[in-house]
């Protein structure tokens, strides 16, 4: 964990976020959900934020209702693209919010990567075991949200971002911070020789090899990406927590056996 960043868990109107304390304290809306507070029936208990895994919509709309007011925000202010596991970077301004917030259809399509400088849409993303990354660029000001699994990782989805942030905010990487909020750890992350592969070279040390299994290490090679992408060491803040080990507190896919609920990470200026 980088100096001056530290994750730590608030309850607001019955709902659990965890937050960046620095981010926190500046006014940014942002954080990454337990799994707790909403009004989802077993196995999605009980804030799942995910439209698409076969809960009740009513529920989950519920459910995003509740995250809002936590954030203080309307749901309307919501953006969320629909994931696709790729390394895809959409731009959002002000005139997309709404998109995706009600309604899986009018997601922006095939994006895993968010970015704005527009004050007032919130970026939203889903997740149960990938890693979130939120970016902030305090200069411009701008920021991000990154869904990234391993296929997104092996594809660098954070440079892409941090690129397209450059391109088109005009964002310098060293100015950057970054948060690394739960996912499944190097503890459970047990991976094949398919998907090792695709972490050779310079990214190989995020694998690890125990009683002749694989284990992948998404934080470290997500961070490893991001120092590479210009941002120094000590602005970029780890949530050390698996969502594999904490089921009662995060939603894991690989611990619900690929049924259960959805997190949300979110940001906005």
């Amino acid at each position: 964990m980088g100096a001056g960043g530290r994750w730590v868990a608030r309850e607001r109107e019955g709902v659990i976020l965890w937050q960046v304390d620095r981010w926190a304290a500046r006014g940014i809306v942002h954080g990454v959900t337990a799994r707790l507070g909403g009004v989802s029936e077993p196995p999605y208990d009980s804030l799942n934020l995910g439209l698409h895994v076969g809960d009740d919509p009513a529920c989950v709309i519920e459910n995003r209702r509740r995250l809002c007011r936590a954030l203080a925000v309307p749901p309307t202010a919501l953006v969320a693209g629909a994931q696709v596991h790729g390394a895809e970077v959409a731009v959002i301004t002000a005139a997309d919010m709404g998109r995706g917030a009600l309604a899986a259809a009018d997601a922006v399509p095939g994006v895993d990567a968010l970015v704005t400088r527009d004050p007032g849409p919130v970026l939203f993303g889903l997740f149960a075991d990938c890693v979130p990354v939120l970016i902030v660029d305090p200069l411009t000001p701008a920021v991000a949200l990154i869904h990234a699994g391993w296929r997104g990782t092996a594809h660098e989805i954070v440079a892409r971002a941090i690129r397209t942030m450059t391109d088109e905010f005009g964002t310098r990487a060293e100015a950057c911070e970054a948060a690394i909020g739960p996912c499944i750890g190097p503890c459970c992350y047990e991976v094949g020789e398919d998907v090792a592969s695709r972490f050779s070279g310079w990214l190989k040390p995020a694998l690890a090899e125990r009683g002749g299994r694989l284990y992948l290490d998404l934080r470290a090679a997500n961070r490893s990406l991001l120092q590479a992408a210009g941002l120094p060491a000590d602005n970029i803040w780890l949530a050390e927590l698996c969502t594999r080990c904490h089921m009662d507190m995060f939603f894991s896919h690989r611990g619900g056996a690929g049924r259960t609920g959805r997190m949300a990470a979110v940001i906005g200026l």
